[in-house]
Parts: C-alpha cells; sequence; structure tokens
C-alpha cells in the first residue's frame, strides 16, 4: 500500500500530529475539520461553525483532486445532538442537494477548542 499525504493551503493549517488527508489508491480519507479561521478562533455558533467546517472540509477535498460529488461518507460530531441536529441539517441541505453520501452523526460530550461541530468524510478521486 502506498500511502499519500495532502495539505491544503487554502484550508485551517492541521495541527502537527496529522494530515489534512491521506489517499490510498483512489480513496481519499479527510480529517476532521471544526467551524474556526486559520488562526484557530471558532466562527460565531453552531450554524456559522458549521458551515466553516464544511468549507474546510471541501478545500481539503478539493486539494485531493476530488469535489463534493466524490463525497462517499460523512461523519459529523454534534455536542449538542438534541439542539442542534436540525439547524445544521438545514446547512448540511446546502451542500449536499443531490445523491448525498452516506452519513453518520452523533453526540459527542467536547470538541476541540469548544467547538459545536465536527465534520470529516471519505472521497474517491475522479
Amino acid at each position: 500500500m502506498v500511502k499519500t499525504c495532502v495539505t491544503s493551503s487554502e484550508a485551517v493549517p492541521p495541527l502537527p500530529f496529522y494530515s489534512h488527508a491521506t489517499v490510498s489508491g483512489k480513496t481519499v480519507y479527510v480529517s476532521g475539520s471544526i467551524g474556526c479561521d486559520k488562526d484557530f478562533k471558532l466562527a460565531g455558533g453552531l450554524e456559522e461553525q458549521t458551515r466553516a467546517g464544511i468549507e474546510n472540509m471541501l478545500k481539503i477535498v478539493r486539494s485531493a483532486g476530488a469535489d463534493v460529488q466524490n463525497i462517499l461518507k460523512v461523519n459529523i460530531y454534534l455536542t449538542n445532538l438534541k439542539e442542534d441536529f436540525a439547524p445544521m441539517n438545514k446547512i448540511y441541505a446546502t451542500y449536499f442537494k443531490e445523491n448525498a453520501p452516506a452519513r453518520t452523526c452523533v453526540g459527542v460530550a467536547v470538541l476541540p477548542l469548544g467547538a459545536s461541530f465536527e465534520i470529516e468524510c471519505i472521497c474517491e478521486l475522479p
């Protein structure tokens, strides 16, 4: 197996412990993105964090050579699943309008930097 690491100059920098994404064959495994800027400042509330997290993830996906239609599986983590599931879905649906990828959404106790939302995905290169 040959693994290639992907780094996107457009995305929030990864911490030194991981890559933005890794590619094996035609499969791209994208690390989690929270809704923050390049200075690691959170982007407001849930809605802003959701948009920023998805946009950051898509920058990484595109840097790897894929795009939104190539995303096969998404995992989402919310710190307040009961309250945030519906508003997050409203924003999520604006990015995945047709042929939405498989998805899991789970509630978690805490996320990095006190974020409310985190997203990761697996996609296939065209």
